[in-house]
């Protein structure tokens, strides 16, 4: 069996929560993953996730002065090989729906499925082998 090299995965995450960002940043870092940047608002996150192109985005619903969707929309429209994972306390059905039929690779709940983002973060990134 052949071993690859290991990739460091490039996260950006959209969250107009600093607290919510630094939560997320020491349990995506100590899992090994880089965040490469971070904003909160629509504008900022499209800028920065198309200027850096990590390999996944973590992105909230509500963003300051917007939506995740804005963002999402955008940036798939660019860049349509960057993954999407929505970490949200808006989680109802049709969140989830919109976003997920919008492109997204999953919907988490901050509230309920907190300690399941570094797996799905992982699995939603196209470029580590499974």
């Amino acid at each position: 069996m052949t071993q690859s090299v290991p990739h460091t995965l490039k996260v950006f995450h959209a969250d107009d929560s600093p607290l919510m960002r630094e939560r997320v940043a020491g349990m995506l870092e100590s899992v090994a993953m880089a965040v490469v940047g971070h904003a909160e608002t629509p504008q900022y996150a499209i800028e920065g996730i198309l200027a850096l192109h990590p390999d996944v985005v973590v992105l909230d619903v509500q963003l300051d002065g917007g939506s995740g969707l804005q963002v999402l929309r955008a940036v798939r429209h660019v860049a349509p090989d960057i993954a999407f994972v929505v970490f949200s306390n808006h989680s109802d059905p049709a969140y989830r729906k919109r976003y997920l039929d919008e492109g997204a690779q999953a919907f988490l709940d901050k509230s309920t499925e907190f300690d399941q983002l570094a797996r799905v973060v992982t699995q939603a990134c196209p470029v580590i082998t499974h």
